[in-house]
């Protein structure tokens, strides 16, 4: 599914460690518009867990969590 949704904007955090990793993506998700999609570009691990988790505790949807080590990635609607 998640293989042809393209993403409106694209955030690298995987060098950034929580609660920076949260912080961050919510700030990129206040700068856009409802139903936009954001790709996020995380590490394994903390990061991987909480950011998807809070995410969805803001009211946003998750459409995919790809595992990958230092490159895993994460597709966020925006509510």
């Amino acid at each position: 599914m998640s293989g042809s949704i393209k993403p409106n904007f694209f955030l690298d955090i995987s060098s950034d460690f929580c609660p920076m990793t949260f912080v961050k993506t919510k700030l990129q998700l206040q700068k856009m518009a409802s139903g936009e999609i954001l790709e996020v570009k995380l590490s394994e691990g903390e990061p991987l867990e909480s950011v998807p988790e809070n995410v969805e505790l803001d009211g946003h949807k998750i459409i995919s969590i790809k595992p990958n080590g230092n490159d895993s990635r994460v597709l966020i609607k925006k509510a």
